[in-house]
């Protein structure tokens, strides 16, 4: 069983939860239906839940509601807690570099500043 906690910028801005906030009614509830899922399953398909090859220990929890795809990138803390740290409405086939690059970007910052506690 996991544990899903959102990643905060220094100023407090949590990207994840303003990206959930936009989204529509059914959306927000099929995204919180795959995190929910995430939190309460021991193995969780591949569907929901993938680890990025090539990037800094990135995964991507995998939501698709009616045509729409979104992914919420982040990364594992531990063996238990994952740290949801950016998320975006996805277009293409590929997971766009840029995407990636801002992951990486605040797993960096979130390990810098715990450090520093």
């Amino acid at each position: 069983m996991k544990e899903i906690r959102f990643y905060r910028t220094e100023s407090g801005v949590c990207p994840v939860e303003e990206f959930l906030d936009s989204l529509t009614g059914k959306q927000a509830q099929k995204a919180s239906w795959v995190l929910q899922l995430i939190e309460d399953m021991e193995i969780i398909p591949v569907k929901y839940f993938k680890k990025l090859v090539n990037t800094d220990d990135i995964w991507e929890v995998r939501v698709q509601a009616g045509n729409n795809i979104f992914r919420l990138l982040g990364f594992l803390e531990g063996r238990q807690l994952v740290i949801l740290n950016h998320a975006f409405q996805k277009k293409t086939q590929k997971t766009p570099k840029k995407e990636i690059q801002i992951a990486e970007a605040r797993k960096k910052d979130h390990l810098r500043r715990r450090k520093m506690l």
